[in-house]
């Protein structure tokens, strides 16, 4: 397949524009970009990929290289980041990190770029997996499995503390990408193996704050001895947080979440309904993706597709409090 015509003059060229303009005229004086561009996708603007962002700044920064990043907050929409990924094949950046929007739909774009002669690193998310092994020169995961199953495990413990052999939990999911089913398993994994008499008694969709809080006051409202939510991200954590909240069940109905932030670590300081958070640092990963692009710029493909993320498990008031003492600006 030939390159594709880049659509025409949006907000993503205007700003892309304007970036390629910096490189340029680095070029003149300067030596910004002149050891590697890299064009980078985040997903969004906030919580894990606002430190991504600043793990990229940071490698970039500390790595004593002249590194050129060239930067779309993607808003989760499949047709922007097409149309980065377009204008940037065009300009010829030595690489592409990007965590795709669509296991799907993000595979036009991402074939572009390999075909453009363009290394594609995704993190967090990556395209399907027959796909991603021919367009794909690296994958940075944190194993979705194996954070799901850490929360299950934490599940259990707190289950078996209190007495609870046979808890009823509501999931609220993220499960429009594959990573979430798999955290799912997961955790479900682990908590009927310790716990054979829990029940999964709803798994709805709930991405956003406020669509997990909407959703957690409907089923609080369906199931009303319920024990547990699951929030398999960070907006089904604080929603389903808020939702007991809201009915002034704490101490009734637990949380066991994902991905942390400030209110996340405020809520487990509290320790009254988040009981557990489980996650992933996007400043961890930020850097590694910033690793693995400078080694393969300088030709080295990695040893391994998949680069492990370390996954991190919070269970204490004392982890929430130190959680926030690291990290002030509330960046994960």
């Amino acid at each position: 397949m030939g390159r594709r015509t880049p659509r025409p003059p949006g907000r993503v060229f205007a700003a892309l524009a304007v970036a390629l303009c910096t490189v340029m005229l680095a070029g003149c004086g300067a030596r910004l970009g002149e050891d590697g561009r890299i064009g980078v996708v985040y997903m969004d603007a906030q919580g894990f990929y606002a430190g991504v962002r600043e793990g990229m700044q940071n490698h970039a920064e500390e790595s004593g290289r002249e590194l050129q990043l060239l930067e779309l907050n993607a808003r989760g929409d499949a047709s922007e980041e097409s149309t980065f990924v377009d204008v940037v094949s065009s300009a010829d950046v030595d690489a592409l990190v990007l965590s795709p929007v669509s296991a799907t739909a993000s595979v036009p774009a991402v074939r572009l770029a390999h075909e453009s002669g363009i290394p594609v690193v995704c993190y967090n998310t990556c395209i399907e997996d027959e796909v991603a092994r021919e367009y794909v020169t690296s994958y940075i995961l944190g194993d979705p499995h194996e954070f799901g199953r850490l929360l299950g495990e934490a599940a259990a413990d707190h289950f078996a503390s209190e007495g609870v052999e046979d808890p009823d939990i509501a999931v609220i999911n993220c499960e429009f990408v594959e990573v979430c089913v798999q955290r799912r398993e997961g955790f479900e994994e682990a908590l009927l193996g310790r716990l054979p008499g829990a029940e999964i008694v709803a798994n709805q969709e709930g991405a956003t704050i406020d669509e997990a809080v909407n959703v957690g006051e409907r089923l609080l409202t369906a199931h009303p001895d319920l024990d547990a939510f699951y929030g398999e991200a960070g907006g089904a954590t604080m929603g389903a947080v808020r939702a007991v909240g809201n009915r002034s069940l704490a101490g009734e109905v637990v949380v066991f979440g994902s991905d942390m932030s400030t209110d996340a670590a405020r809520a487990l300081a509290d320790h009254d309904i988040l009981k557990a958070n489980v996650d992933i640092s996007g400043r961890a990963v930020g850097r590694l993706a910033g690793e693995t692009v400078e080694r393969v710029i300088a030709g080295r493909e990695p040893e391994q597709f998949v680069t492990d993320a370390p996954i991190d498990l919070y269970t204490t008031p004392e982890d929430g409090a130190a959680w926030l003492e690291e990290h002030p600006n509330g960046i994960p």
